[in-house]
């Protein structure tokens, strides 16, 4: 069907929905190859929104539109693809499916009301799926399952179907069967269960619709059955089931009419199988979307505050009510600026608005709290990168504003004169340093410019500057990220390069000693002249410094005492073996000489440094590591290969436990040298098949291992 004009406002022939109920949010989810991007543009294609479709492998599809996506030939961050269906408009949103861009996938399941979860009829699910499902289940988001890729020759429906029960539980059955052609191998049709009747698609879309071959009635009895059972088991209408056992025959109107009810309440999760490059099932598909899944009004939405934290009134989908919308995604574009996707909660954005943007709870990322009153310039529906503009954009629809001076992704935009905040939801923590070093000083100013775009549009990416490495550090969710991020900084204009990230050390004295400091010198006028005796001590760890003064007969007169402190601290800074600060260390100035001339403040810090360092000279310096404690999240069937691994890596593990969080799930504790944690989120994901994750936290430091400590003392270079 042609798209066309749905409401008196449209501009330049672009659709615009003049009411919640028009609207319909799906986000598009499943591992990576399942054919996500490839169904958004066969069903783009058969609503009219495009002429035809493009293809992965071509980099020419509407949402793998960012050079990286190109590239790689996946899909690297979120789109939108409008389109429209029966007088619908339903916004596509393509997640990517790797592990990486799991903020991608948040941002996306934040802005839809409903999942469409894509099954490859070749090559099953991955074990990140079925997570996401149960974390879907739990909040009773609205699902369907979408089985793609019917025309490869190794496809089987039928298994991927049981796969899906198997994993999704309950209640997860086909609406329709695949029918074969005279091949015995392609997919030419559809058998709907409800209506019994074949949608034969050999001439194409749409769909012819037909009786059944008498060859096709026993598997459409036997599947109907049990779908019939599953729709009433979940009817309101109580009667119902026992009609349908007496034998009664139950109207279809009645079967689709409950149907549609228990998936917008989320306990019914029909299979529809599709073939986007041929167009099997994709009108079908379309159905499903618009007809049962739930338009805005009826998904909770989330919590707001005022700017201060205070509570507020719950928020209703309503286009009259107050403006509060958030920024799902922001890139930032060296000719456009910045894009912000935004979905509006309530009210009505339109152009000329004064709004006020709200960004808070991100500034450990790098993102500062902000708060700014900024004019919308204009309101465009996204479609992948092209912009249409529109005139307005009103509760519960995704739109796209261009040219905000601060607006980032997780942002809230509100009304000026009642600016409140979205409360946000879950990021995941970037685990994966990665150092960056320009290598020219026309570089250094093009990567802070394109660091600025990056940690704007990217909440999952961590911007970390080291006082002690002196290491630009970015913090990403693994080496897919990590590319990604790369490539879009060299694109920006800025040649960089990566080097090991460097895990800040700690010295301190392993025993006592003793420490002369000397400093005299006469070169003619003013001279210098300190002397000071110390003794040195460590202290348990985490006790930081004392200075103690005992020094008796005014040896080292009163005034030069903080000198010398002030030298000890400054020489503790710099380092005494390795260039690393020095902890957990009791000074005691014990005697000294002064001279009534040439003695200075300058004079007694210096001596005092000597006197550390010959302390450290005569003694013996220890190197500390920070210890992390960790906490992993793995299904149990890798609990001996993860303990195995963390005992590799000089890991002590504290415990084991039940994830009360997730079925035959364990969380080990334990504590590892952060050392050891460098590349620990890829060789996890790894060890675990793309299940398991941690989290860590500083516990402590800890004395280096001998050979270690050699290594590190070999390396440093005053």
């Amino acid at each position: 069907m042609a798209q066309r004009s749905h409401d008196k406002g449209s501009t330049g022939g672009v659709p615009v929905a003049d009411q919640p109920l028009r609207v319909r949010n799906v986000v598009l989810v499943g591992h990576s190859g399942a054919g996500k991007t490839t169904l958004v543009e066969g069903l783009l294609a058969a609503s009219g929104a495009i002429t035809r479709p493009g293809t992965v492998g071509d980099g020419t599809t509407v949402c793998d539109h960012d050079p990286a996506a190109v590239r790689q030939q996946r899909s690297v961050s979120l789109a939108c693809a409008p389109l429209w269906h029966n007088d619908v408009k339903v916004n596509l949103l393509d997640t990517p499916g790797y592990a990486d861009f799991v903020g991608e996938l948040r941002a996306g399941l934040r802005a839809a009301d409903a999942a469409l979860f894509v099954v490859s009829a070749v090559d099953g699910m991955d074990a990140a799926t079925a997570a996401l499902w149960e974390e879907c289940a739990a909040v009773d988001m609205p699902r369907a399952v979408a089985v793609s890729r019917l025309d490869h020759p190794r496809a089987d429906f039928d298994e991927t179907v049981a796969l899906c029960q198997r994993v999704f539980g309950d209640n997860v059955l086909p609406l329709y069967l695949p029918m074969l052609g005279d091949d015995g191998i392609s997919v030419v049709g559809l058998m709907g269960l409800i209506t019994r009747r074949v949608f034969d698609y050999t001439a194409g879309l749409p769909a012819a619709i037909r009786q059944p071959d008498p060859e096709h009635l026993p598997a459409i009895v036997e599947a109907r059955d049990e779908l019939i059972e599953g729709v009433i088991a979940e009817s309101e209408d109580e009667t119902l089931m026992d009609r349908y056992l007496d034998g009664e025959e139950i109207g279809t109107d009645i079967l689709v009419a409950d149907l549609e009810k228990a998936v917008a309440r989320g306990h019914f999760h029909p299979v529809v199988p599709v073939c986007a490059q041929t167009g099997v099932g994709l009108d079908v598909l379309l159905e499903v979307l618009t007809a049962a899944f739930p338009s805005p009004p009826e998904h909770t939405l989330p919590a707001v505050t005022g700017l201060d934290g205070s509570p507020r009134p719950p928020l209703t989908c309503d286009p009259d009510g107050p403006l509060v919308a958030e920024v799902v995604r922001t890139t930032v574009d060296r000719h456009v600026g910045r894009v912000s996707l935004v979905r509006v909660f309530s009210g009505t954005l339109r152009p000329e608005q004064t709004v006020h943007v709200s960004g808070h709870g991100l500034a450990d990322r790098g993102h500062p709290d902000h708060d700014a009153d900024e004019r919308v310039g204009h309101v465009y529906s996204p479609l992948g990168a092209t912009l249409r503009e529109v005139p307005y954009c009103v509760a519960g629809d995704l739109c796209a504003v261009t040219k905000s001076g601060s607006a980032e992704t997780g942002d809230t935009i509100s009304a000026k004169d009642d600016p409140l905040l979205v409360a946000p939801w879950e990021m995941p923590e970037p685990l994966l340093p990665v150092a960056v070093v320009a290598r020219s000083r026309a570089d250094e100013d093009a990567l802070a410019r394109n660091l600025a775009r990056l940690v704007a549009g990217d909440p999952t990416l961590r911007l970390e500057r080291s006082p002690e490495t002196h290491q630009l550090v970015l913090w990403c969710m693994g080496e897919a990220h990590a590319d990604v991020v790369l490539d879009r900084l060299r694109g920006g204009g800025a040649d960089v390069a990566t080097e090991p990230v460097r895990v800040p050390l700690r010295e301190t004295f392993a025993a006592a000693a003793t420490g002369h400091g000397r400093h005299v010198k006469q070169s003619g006028g003013h001279g210098q002249y300190a002397v000071c005796d110390i003794e040195v001590e460590p202290l348990p760890p985490g006790t930081g410094f004392e200075f103690v003064d005992r020094v008796v007969g005014g040896a080292v007169p009163h005034t030069y005492v903080p000198s010398v402190e002030k030298g000890v601290r400054a020489q503790m800074e710099r380092g005494l073996v390795a260039g690393h600060p020095v902890v957990d260390l009791r000074v005691t100035l014990v005697d000294g000489k002064a001279h009534s001339v040439d003695s200075s403040d300058a004079a007694f810090q210096t001596a005092g440094a000597l006197a550390l360092r010959d302390a450290a000279g005569k003694g013996r310096v220890a190197l500390l590591e920070p210890v992390d404690e960790v906490v992993v999240q793995i299904p149990d069937r890798y609990v001996g290969a993860v303990l195995s691994d963390l005992s590799g890596r000089r890991g002590r593990v504290l415990g084991t436990e039940p994830d009360p969080a997730g079925v035959e799930r364990t969380l080990v504790r334990a504590e590892v040298p952060a050392t050891e944690l460098l590349r620990y989120a890829v060789e996890l994901r790894a060890t675990t098949s793309g299940t398991g994750t941690f989290r860590r936290s500083f516990a402590r430091y800890e004395q280096l291992p001998a050979h270690l400590a050699d290594e590190a003392r070999a390396a440093h270079t005053p």
